[in-house]
């Protein structure tokens, strides 16, 4: 046997070795058994780096012996995907970075572009590259790669159905078009502030000694997040829903210095000058044991994002996570969902006028209709039966499933064993007022969102193509209250936009000092208050329950107001001019007065 054949089956040996162990941990859940799902991690990762090194140092030979560049595409691919996924279950930052250096040297060293039109499997394996690059270019946020992946992976999906006619890719333009309605929605206000929790935007200088001197009696970490969303036609990519999306970025850190600045590998070379592959790739570096933490942050919080479960697989997923839940930490679990009502459904499709002129009426009507439904109200301080647990629930998938879809109130109680902040975005929300007061160890911090959302164009209220409002105030205030308001991005002035955020981060600073000196916060809240995205999370919610109370007239009933349970301090209130202070100056501000029913300052 000749030195070229035993380098090539040892080749061929370590890529069965490392596609078996791949195979492994791709199965693997991304939540639960931290320590064992590690270790697979890294045995995977040890047999890619082998093979990797090993095709590096013996590539003319590999090549001689009729090894395609699309092998080493697919090679490096794989560990992209490696990396993605052991992000997906750590949220550390550094692995998603790693996945795209990786996914960029391909793209940038065209290993695919090679392949023969003939070669329907290498195609297929090219589709998935630009998917799955396209997943993690928007969870990084990178915008103009991913116009540009949208444009080639359009292309390529056009050029394979024009080549392959007897094959149907269906389901690959399918995906295109998720790609493109996804992106339409996110880029809306594409200059606006990034989600992620930013030390330039979030950390605000007056209120900063107050947080950094606050401590309450009991102080809990924030480790663990669930993040779960189901409505029909709701936008999407892959399996990462549009309010989900929102949710994992609102949970992460926005890196500072340097740590995401590796050197671009720009893929704007058309020269169609011919690339020697006989070399090592040297533009690729499998970094796993370096230190790419980014030392002036903490570490992000672990996020299980399920995509359309049944209520079983839920229910699995958060006493998994309960149970392996650290001491002194909390769990936040986020539902957005289309809900059923015991007795009678919250009649659908009905949405508010904007204007003062044009909204009064409106309301009144729906307030008359309330009062004659059979809804059944949800006493906080009252006693509660254990059928009101099970009155109402959400859907988590489509109907056709039956009960194995249900999620109710109730289910939820056996984790409140363990400290608990959900957050509920639903038609039937506030069924979830029943947990408080019947927890079973530890008060749950509750914030439920309106029963519909508000609106000035009703046209706007449509989930399936903007996502749910009450996740979108909760993850970006200010674009929410511009679309509640009828601006568009179309109408966008930069320096207006930057002086709205300005008012939004004064009042905030100045709610956060409140916060942190009220002697009458409760402990749900004050015990949380020192973790910043939680904290956000809390600020955020005053503001948008401001101003859906104020986008109503006087006489709206509260189920048009989200709710937070334990109350909040009445400094917060809708009602107190420190937080209608806020909104009356974002009103005044971008012009929109008139759709509030401000008091006179």
């Amino acid at each position: 046997m000749s030195q070229d054949e035993v380098v090539s089956q040892t080749f061929r040996a370590l890529i069965e070795s490392a596609d078996r162990k791949f195979a492994r941990v791709r199965d693997l859940p991304l939540y639960g058994h931290r320590s064992q799902n590690q270790h697979y991690f890294q045995k995977v990762f040890k047999a890619y780096m082998r093979l990797w090194k090993y095709q590096q140092e013996n590539r003319a030979k590999l090549v001689a012996s009729g090894l395609n560049r699309w092998e080493i595409g697919e090679i490096a691919s794989r560990i992209g995907q490696l990396y993605f996924n052991q992000y997906m279950r750590t949220s550390e930052a550094r692995f998603i970075v790693e996945a795209y250096v990786f996914y960029e040297a391909i793209l940038s060293r065209k290993y695919f572009e090679g392949a023969k039109v003939k070669q329907l499997g290498v195609r297929f394996k090219e589709l998935r590259f630009y998917a799955r690059f396209l997943l993690v270019s928007l969870i990084l946020n990178r915008t103009e790669m991913v116009k540009f992946l949208v444009d080639r992976f359009r292309d390529l999906v056009d050029d394979c159905n024009a080549n392959f006619r007897e094959t149907n890719f269906k389901e690959w333009k399918i995906v295109v078009q998720e790609i493109v309605r996804f992106t339409k929605v996110d880029t809306a206000f594409a200059y606006i502030r990034p989600l992620r929790y930013c030390a330039m935007f979030d950390s605000h200088a007056a209120s900063l000694p107050y947080v950094a001197r606050f401590h309450a009696k009991k102080v809990l970490k924030f480790t663990d997040a669930i993040l779960t969303s189901y409505h029909r036609n709701e936008v999407k990519f892959a399996e990462l829903t549009l309010d989900t999306y929102r949710m994992l970025q609102c949970l992460e850190w926005e890196p500072t210095g340097s740590f995401y600045q590796k050197r671009p590998v720009l893929p704007n070379d058309h020269s169609g000058a011919s690339i020697d592959h006989s070399g090592t790739s040297g533009v690729i570096d499998i970094n796993f044991v370096a230190d790419m933490t980014d030392p002036s942050l903490p570490p992000n919080p672990r996020k299980a994002v399920l995509y359309r479960p049944s209520a079983t697989h839920l229910l699995a997923v958060i006493a998994t996570v309960c149970e392996e839940l650290p001491p002194e930490s909390i769990m936040l679990l986020y539902l957005s969902s289309s809900g059923k009502a015991g007795h009678s459904n919250v009649p659908q499709g009905e949405h508010s006028g904007g204007s003062r002129k044009s909204s009064s009426n409106k309301i009144v009507s729906r307030i008359s209709q309330k009062q004659n439904s059979s809804i059944p109200e949800y006493h906080v301080n009252g006693k509660k039966e254990s059928s009101d647990c099970y009155e109402n629930y959400l859907w988590l998938g489509p109907r056709g499933n039956g009960d194995r879809n249900n999620l109710y109130p109730g289910d939820i109680l056996p984790f409140t064993r363990r400290p608990l902040f959900l957050i509920v975005d639903s038609d039937i929300s506030h069924a979830f007022k029943v947990i408080h007061g019947a927890e079973k160890g530890e008060t749950a911090a509750l914030l439920l969102s309106p029963l519909r959302p508000a609106f000035k164009d009703p046209s706007s209220a449509d989930t399936t193509q903007y996502g749910s409002q009450f996740t979108f105030f909760l993850t970006a205030p200010l674009q929410a209250f511009c679309q509640m308001v009828g601006i568009s991005s179309s109408d966008a002035n930069v320096d207006i936009y930057n002086d709205a955020e300005s008012i939004l981060s004064t009042s905030f600073s100045e709610w956060e000092v409140l916060l942190c000196t009220s002697t009458s916060l409760d402990l749900v809240w004050a015990q949380v208050l020192s973790d910043p995205f939680l904290r956000r999370v809390i600020l955020r919610f005053i503001l948008c329950r401001c101003v859906f109370f104020h986008f109503f007239p006087p006489e709206a009933s509260e189920e048009y107001l989200p709710v937070c349970l334990p109350q909040l301090p009445s400094c917060f209130s809708p009602k107190s001019d420190v937080v209608q202070s806020c909104v009356r100056r974002l009103a005044n501000h971008l012009g929109v007065a008139d759709y509030f029913h401000l008091s006179d300052a």
